[in-house]
């Protein structure tokens, strides 16, 4: 286990370090091209010139709004080399979340790329904000996003308006020594920020989620031992990487284990099967639906996909690989974006017996504690209660709010969700405490959606709720009561949800519900435990069919 206190956990060091051991090994292979982990460093380097030469300096906030491809790799280490903080936008971003983001990061320096699949960023960005397009390069000046000088935008052609092309920015850094950006890169340190991640949580708009550059580098190395990762695995990934999941367990670990990563800018289960046979990919990681679009695609039976060892064996894929035995799964761990990932964990390839039954031992440098949710008490082992957590990777911060409001008396943050330990020290998690919804590996506040539903004509209240799902983890369900005499239809309210938030955040499903058929607080608010029970046993009397999995009819 790499040690938390070694001083080249900075994100410029912990590249470096990786290239000079591997550097005529395959770091990437994107669109059937590979690069080198040399030439990784030597696209990192050449950024971060361009970087600097465009006003990038330490502390400076950069955000991303890329696919998962190399440019979004490469451009995440030069802005940490240079002691930059990074903001990994959300390539799902509604616009009322870019704008809180952009704004509430400070970015000064956005690098985008103009459109993916169906989102076209640049133009909806230039909507948006009209001084970006009659604004100059170099010299934005936009009220709205107060801070923000200059914009890059990947395969643009020419300039548009205040925007600039990636040849623009590379040009920046042609006067730029590589000594400068050294010289820039020796002043970075562990503790320094390194990234700013924008995550849902109980608020209605995403949480800013502030991480020091030793967070990022120490995660990376644990994933090694965690996935008992070497450098001749090659990992096909679906995790967008501006989660922690992408950032540390797919990019991070693969890099620090030598290892190859596939990466792709949008999940196709048709193209994913090929890609991992051509390439024959060893690791596989993906949401838990997409492991079954996977094995639902059709052809995959007659896919050679062989080479697949470090796979969950839960994994529909895993029979289609030909694993007979459940050698390896990675579910036995607990985390949280506010810990970059791991705060407990338990290799891979443990006995199945041991991955099934827990969640792992806590890692080293972090602190985990279980107490009473009312009173804050200390429980002994056996008990349960919250889970609160402190460490070395823990955040430095949610951006812009005072320690206090999220941290008790002796630094400890409180998760939220419920667990204890057994008397050999393993956690056990058992659900959250709050309301916060899990589906598909994202973390959805219910309060985003229903606040999103305020104009809807012929809508009296909408309650979200989560409903347990076998792939998706949790399914989300609207329980909607109408106005007295509207007609809403389910096609209706979803297709008006659609058009307000991310296409993960739109419920499944939408019940309608009389008010008389809903039970209240004593101060007229709805319950919401009896309505997820009402939808869950509405569910299974139809006998519902969602995403593969069909809920009842009940038993008798």
């Amino acid at each position: 286990m790499h040690p938390a206190d070694d001083p080249r956990l900075t994100l410029g060091h912990f590249l470096r370090d990786v290239a000079a051991r591997h550097g005529a090994r395959r770091a990437l292979v994107f669109e059937g091209s590979a690069l080198s982990y040399a030439g990784l460093e030597a696209e990192v380097q050449r950024l971060a010139r361009a970087l600097l030469g465009a006003g990038v300096v330490k502390g400076a906030r950069v955000a991303l709004l890329l696919s998962s491809r190399p440019e979004w790799i490469a451009a995440a280490f030069a802005v940490g080399r240079l002691g930059g903080v990074l903001v990994p936008v959300n390539t799902f971003a509604t616009r009322e979340e870019l704008d809180h983001i952009l704004r509430h990061s400070d970015a000064s320096l956005l690098l985008l790329q103009p459109a993916l699949l169906k989102h076209r960023f640049l133009d909806e960005l230039l909507l948006s904000y009209p001084e970006l397009e009659s604004g100059r390069a170099g010299r934005l000046r936009c009220p709205a996003l107060p801070q923000l000088r200059r914009i890059f935008c990947l395969g643009l052609p020419a300039p548009r308006g205040g925007v600039e092309t990636w040849e623009a920015l590379l040009a920046e850094g042609r006067d730029v020594p590589d000594a400068l950006v050294d010289a820039a890169s020796a002043e970075v340190v562990p503790s320094d920020d390194a990234c700013i991640i924008y995550t849902s949580g109980s608020t209605a708009l995403p949480k800013a989620v502030l991480h020091s550059q030793r967070a990022a580098a120490l995660q990376s190395y644990r994933y090694v031992d965690f996935l008992r990762l070497e450098p001749d695995d090659v990992i096909y990934t679906t995790y967008p990487f501006f989660w922690t999941a992408g950032m540390a367990m797919s990019i991070g670990g693969a890099f620090a284990a030598g290892a190859c990563l596939i990466v792709e800018e949008s999940f196709d289960p048709a193209r994913a099967l090929a890609t991992i046979e051509r390439e024959r990919a060893t690791v596989l990681h993906a949401w838990p639906h997409q492991h079954r679009a996977l094995a639902e695609q059709p052809g995959a039976s007659e896919r050679d996909l062989s080479s697949l060892r470090k796979l969950d064996f839960a994994s529909p894929v895993a029979a289609l690989a030909g694993l007979e035995k459940d050698l390896y799964g990675y579910g036995c761990s607990y985390g949280l974006s506010e810990t970059f990932t791991l705060a407990t964990a338990t290799p891979a390839d443990a006995p199945a017996e041991l991955r099934k039954s827990c969640h792992g031992q806590v890692l080293p440098d972090t602190l985990i504690r279980i107490v009473d949710p009312e009173t804050g008490a200390p429980l002994p082992p056996g008990e349960e209660g919250e889970i609160i957590v402190k460490g070395a990777t823990f955040m430095r911060g949610y951006y812009k709010l005072p320690p206090e409001r999220y941290l008790d008396e002796n630094g400890f943050f409180h998760t939220q969700d419920g667990g204890f330990f057994d008397a050999q020290g393993f956690l056990h998690w058992s659900g959250r405490l709050s309301n916060v919804i899990k589906t598909g590996g994202a973390n959805v506040s219910p309060i985003e959606i229903e606040r999103a539903l305020d104009k809807l004509e012929g809508l009296k209240a909408g309650v979200v709720v989560g409903i347990p799902h076998p792939t998706l983890g949790e399914l989300l369900v609207l329980c909607a009561v109408p106005q007295e005499g509207a007609s809403l239809g389910e096609d209706e309210v979803r297709r008006f949800l659609r058009g307000k938030l991310a296409a993960y955040k739109v419920p499944r499903r939408v019940l309608f519900f009389r008010a008389e058929e809903l039970s209240l607080t004593a101060n007229q608010k709805i319950q919401v435990a009896p309505l997820r029970e009402a939808a869950q046993r509405r569910l299974a009397a139809e006998g519902a069919l969602i995403e593969g999995h069909r809920y009842g009819p009940p038993a008798g």
